[in-house]
């Protein structure tokens, strides 16, 4: 693939703690001149981006990055990103659920967030590292049954990232409307291109453009 192509699938990420406002601005410069697919930025910024670049794709974070505050506050921080003026919202499940078993919470969960989004894009974050294979099929369904979008493997703040056989067991029991996202560890073209190959439809990383003019 060459590079602009690969661009388009970028979800152009700059999620740091210490992420600046000028950090950001040359996050959203660098989007508007390489067409990633959206900049993935810290909920705080949403409103000044969506002034200074009206046209760019937002995607913003919710339970971020360990997932386990409530659903109401998860609901709140999505009407107020959406309200500010997001386009995309990538959410982190409430893995302590996974973990009890109470898979109809997780369920329930992700509904009141895909209602919340009011009509946006919904990306679901199940942290796959901490995850069994089992645990990661159930949520296959969960997220397909949700409604929601996408399923994403990872924040990219736990123990692992992306992986291949991660992306692959998705592929396999995911229903038909649900797209992949990975994220986590990918620095290179080659990562890149391989995720892509695999059946991605979004790459979140903050290296593509170090990445790809290298």
């Amino acid at each position: 693939m060459n590079n602009n192509e690969i661009f388009k699938y970028v979800d152009h990420t700059r999620l740091a703690a210490t992420a600046t406002a000028e950090e950001i601005r040359t996050l959203c410069n660098e989007a508007v001149k390489y067409g990633t697919a959206s900049v993935c930025i810290p909920p705080c910024y949403i409103e000044t981006v969506k002034k200074e670049f009206p046209d760019l794709n937002i995607c913003t974070v919710i339970g971020f990055p360990l997932g386990y505050c409530t659903t109401e506050t998860k609901i709140f921080e999505t009407k107020d990103a959406v309200e500010k003026g997001a386009d995309e919202i990538d959410m982190v499940i409430n893995v302590c659920h996974v973990k009890n078993g109470d898979f109809t919470a997780v369920l329930e969960e992700i509904k009141a967030v895909k209602a919340a989004c009011g009509g946006k894009l919904l990306k679901v974050i199940i942290e796959a590292c901490y995850l069994t294979d089992e645990e990661k099929i159930k949520l296959c369904k969960i997220v397909t049954e949700a409604g929601a979008e996408y399923i994403k493997t990872s924040t990219g703040f736990g123990s692992g990232g992306a992986t291949t056989e991660d992306i692959v067991l998705f592929r396999e029991n995911i229903g038909p409307d649900v797209k992949m996202k990975a994220a986590g560890g990918i620095r290179t073209k080659e990562d890149m291109e391989k995720f892509i190959a695999l059946g991605c439809s979004r790459i979140g990383t903050s290296g593509a453009v170090k990445a790809l003019k290298e």
